[in-house]
Parts: structure tokens; C-alpha cells; sequence
């Protein structure tokens, strides 16, 4: 049963996990990061989860429509999905939260993750020998 239904659970799950860590605070937790200094962090981070989310919303749609919906449709689809996603939560970022703050940086780099997993599916679905979009 839960097979069926795989990659809509993937992506639901990917979805509140991004929200909960966008949205929940962390400055009461005192957490020690240690002296590991990356540069620009958060913005791999922003790229990394949005980039899974464009990749699973495609296979949670392909799986939801049984193929029905073309690759292309599909892809349109989740990109907006998560771009508008990705304002909606640095929106609330800036209503919201008292130590969270939204930023025009980590919208470009939702969107770009986004057009990444959008490549990544292109790319899977078009190799020599590629998945069937339809089932």
C-alpha cells in the first residue's frame, strides 16, 4: 500500500521538513556549530532542499497522474510550485518569526535548487536508456 504511494509521501514529508526548519527557531536552543565556517551555508542549504523538493514533487506528480500529465507539464508545474513556495516561506520568515529573517538571496537560491532538480529530472527521464514517464 504505502508503495503506491512513495514519492507523494517523500515529497509531503521533504515539504514539512522544510517548513519546520524554516520557520522554527533556534536561537533558544544554544546550539554549538563549533569553529566550522563555511561561506554562504545557508544559501547551499536553501539550494540543496529545493533541489530535492523540484525532484520529488516531479516523481510525487508523475506517481499522483500515473504518467498522465507530460514530463514538460510536470516540470512547469513543480518549478512554479516551488518558486512561489520559496517566497511564500521567506514571507512568513519576515511576519512571522521574531529571529528569522527573510532575504532576497535565499529566494535566488530556491529558485536556482529548483531549476537544478528540474535539470536532474530532465536528465533522468532522457538518458539512452531512460525511465518511462508513463506507467
Amino acid at each position: 500500500m504505502l508503495r503506491k504511494y512513495l514519492y507523494t509521501l517523500l515529497f509531503i514529508g521533504w515539504v514539512v521538513f522544510i517548513t519546520m526548519l524554516s520557520l522554527f527557531s533556534f536561537s533558544s536552543m544554544n546550539l554549538d556549530t563549533g569553529s566550522l565556517d563555511i561561506p554562504y551555508a545557508d544559501k547551499i542549504t536553501h539550494f540543496i532542499f529545493y533541489t530535492v523538493f523540484a525532484f520529488t514533487g516531479c516523481l510525487s506528480f508523475r506517481e499522483r497522474t500515473s504518467g498522465s500529465w507530460g514530463l514538460v507539464k510536470t516540470m512547469r508545474m513543480v518549478l512554479v510550485l516551488a518558486i512561489i513556495y520559496g517566497i511564500i516561506i521567506e514571507v512568513l520568515q519576515y511576519t512571522i518569526t521574531t529571529d528569522r529573517m527573510a532575504e532576497f538571496g535565499d529566494v535566488l537560491a530556491n529558485t536556482l535548487g529548483a531549476f537544478a532538480g528540474i535539470g536532474l529530472i530532465q536528465w533522468v527521464f532522457s538518458k539512452k536508456n531512460p525511465l518511462k514517464w508513463k506507467f
